[in-house]
């Protein structure tokens, strides 16, 4: 009881609650709302329940908030909703962002019939995995390494038997990343020795379904190091945009540019100075990527996750009217869907992308248009091509491009702290976390909340 509320009493006081203004929610799609309106009506509870006080005798119900008390569910859930709408917001953000997290991270869950199992366990894939009875243990562990970047759009009748050939696959060569596959095709970034990521490479290309080629593959040092383990899993879609593929297919993308004919385009854009506005450099990448490394005078949208884009383009449609659109992002697969959702609204002149993304761009052109570092979704963070540190350190504000995990516990913030100041125990990725380390040390349990992620607009405005 203590937990909980009743339906009339939470329906009128959340309604409440947003009467007084959530400008995060109106920007939201109907499906992401609900989402929104769900983690809104959890903490709202949460809250109501933190004020119960049980010091009183005979085990009637009250609470206490702000030096008052109250014994009736009307009295404080009316309190709650008057007077700590700012806090109610900012815990509902936490909730919206660790469910968002949680749909995106986790494969399907959808129930698949007996028949459809069975379909799927009666295929064979040893046929596809090769034989490297030739190799040695010691070529797989050891030695230098590679890490392998893909993708590869084509339709799969049946994703989980791709999904088993590539677990059984990877774990063969001694392969750590994550692989994502859907019935939209696949896409992985695994890391291992040179040997290993060879055969692997050769297994994809030939594979009768992909029928992949090498300049599909990106490729960096590193190796099985680069990732804690394997993840491979079948998902919605092969990069977590929020729309359903059918509805934004692939199919729909922008003209692909080879880096030479990207590096042209950026190159007359440059040349025309601050005369040129009928053409727009867009990174559709997030905001801490863009941070450390982007294209001279390029267009970077403030958002932490490529699920806000749909809602970027949405917000800022004038913007992009009767303009020529070049798109890039890391490997080219963001640009796929999001040069297809930007042509859908129908309002730009011309949609183009770097095929192959910065990493086929940097191989062409190290000492090029793109300064600073290329970031990468495993644990080395970054990988550099060229000297240039475009950014900051948080706290002196002294050059510095190289990001590490905020100190402070279940805090999943990236922070730039030089070596000096990580001296000083600046650590954290705001003055918030800072406090809470401290804190934290002492015993002291505090909630989730950090200015990184509520002082910052979900979906900038940059019309």
């Amino acid at each position: 009881m203590s937990g909980t509320m009743c339906p009339e009493l939470m329906n009128m006081e959340v309604e409440f609650s947003a009467q007084n203004g959530s400008k995060q929610e109106k920007q939201l799609s109907s499906s992401q709302r609900r989402y929104y309106s769900f983690c809104r009506r959890k903490s709202f509870a949460a809250f109501v329940a933190s004020k119960r006080d049980f010091s009183v005798e005979g085990g009637n119900l009250c609470w206490s908030c702000c030096g008052q008390t109250y014994n009736e569910h009307t009295a404080i859930h009316k309190h709650v909703a008057r007077t700590h709408n700012a806090e109610i917001q900012q815990l509902t953000q936490v909730e919206y962002e660790r469910l968002l997290n949680q749909l995106e991270e986790e494969p399907e869950t959808q129930q698949r019939s007996k028949e459809e199992k069975k379909k799927s366990d009666e295929v064979d894939i040893s046929m596809w995995i090769p034989d490297i009875s030739h190799v040695s243990e010691e070529q797989l562990t050891s030695g230098p390494g590679k890490v392998l970047l893909y993708y590869h759009y084509c339709q799969l009748e049946d994703p989980h038997v791709m999904c088993a050939w590539q677990k059984a696959l990877c774990q063969k060569l001694q392969l750590t990343g994550k692989v994502r596959v859907a019935t939209e095709g696949i896409n992985g970034t695994v890391g291992g020795t040179i040997v290993s990521t060879d055969i692997y490479m050769e297994a994809m290309r030939s594979h009768p379904v992909f029928k992949m080629k090498k300049e599909d593959f990106k490729s960096s040092d590193g190796g099985a190091e680069c990732f804690t383990d394997l993840k491979v899993g079948v998902y919605k879609e092969i990069v977590p945009m929020g729309v359903d593929p059918d509805v934004v297919s692939y199919q729909l993308a922008g003209v692909h540019l080879e880096p030479e004919e990207f590096h042209k385009e950026v190159e007359a854009l440059l040349a025309k100075g601050d005369s040129c506005s009928d053409t727009i450099l867009l990174d559709c990448r997030n905001f801490y990527e863009s941070k450390i490394g982007q294209f001279t005078r390029c267009l970077a949208p403030d958002i932490r996750k490529f699920s806000y884009f749909p809602d970027y383009v949405d917000q800022n449609l004038e913007l992009f009217r009767d303009k020529k659109v070049l798109m890039y992002c890391t490997g080219g697969i963001r640009c796929e869907r999001g040069s297809a959702y930007l042509r859908s609204k129908d309002v730009c002149k011309e949609v183009y992308q770097l095929k192959g993304g910065i990493h086929k761009y940097l191989e062409h052109f190290p000492e090029g248009y793109y300064r600073g570092k290329l970031f990468v979704f495993d644990e080395r963070y970054a990988i550099s091509s060229n000297s240039d540190i475009i950014s900051d350190c948080r706290y002196c504000g002294s050059p510095w491009d190289r990001y590490q995990l905020c100190s402070t516990q279940s805090c999943c913030q990236l922070v730039l702290s030089c070596p000096r100041c990580r001296q000083d125990a600046l650590t954290a990725c705001c003055p918030t976390c800072q406090t809470k380390e401290r804190t934290q040390h002492e015993g002291t349990n505090h909630k989730e909340e950090c200015e990184c992620t509520s002082g910052r607009p979900r979906i900038p405005q940059d019309v």
